[in-house]
């Protein structure tokens, strides 16, 4: 078994790399707890979509899930590549099926994008004991 070592980063490299995980842990806890909640404007979002207020649920409950583990030092990457699956499904759902900007989408996917690349050590070590 290897192990691997990620560098150390320079201190303010970690602390706006924690900024940004915490601003979107806050977005991510928001925008699911809407979801769980049933905020009107989402449940016909959803049901725009047409695949049934189940998968508002299961949307809600995923983002939120991705956020407390981009919260986790040891679980950041897993939360950032969770929720660039999500946001993904998010770009194409608001450019082919609702409408709408899907600008704030895809600077989520962007923001988790840049998360995951700096934790690829991470990504790398849940590869190896896949």
């Amino acid at each position: 078994m290897s192990t691997i070592v990620a560098p150390a980063r320079p201190r303010w490299t970690s602390a706006a790399l924690w900024v940004v995980r915490g601003l979107l842990a806050l977005a991510f806890v928001a925008a699911g707890g809407a979801k769980l909640y049933g905020v009107p404007m989402l449940v016909d979002e959803f049901e725009h979509i047409g695949l049934g207020q189940w998968f508002r649920y299961v949307t809600g409950g995923l983002e939120i899930i991705g956020a407390i583990l981009l919260l986790l030092p040891r679980k950041a990457a897993l939360g950032a590549l969770l929720l660039i699956c999500i946001m993904t499904g998010a770009v194409i759902t608001h450019l082919f099926v609702i409408g709408g900007s899907a600008v704030p989408a895809i600077v989520l996917l962007a923001l988790n994008a840049v998360v995951a690349y700096a934790e690829r050590g991470q990504i790398a070590l849940l590869a190896e004991t896949a």
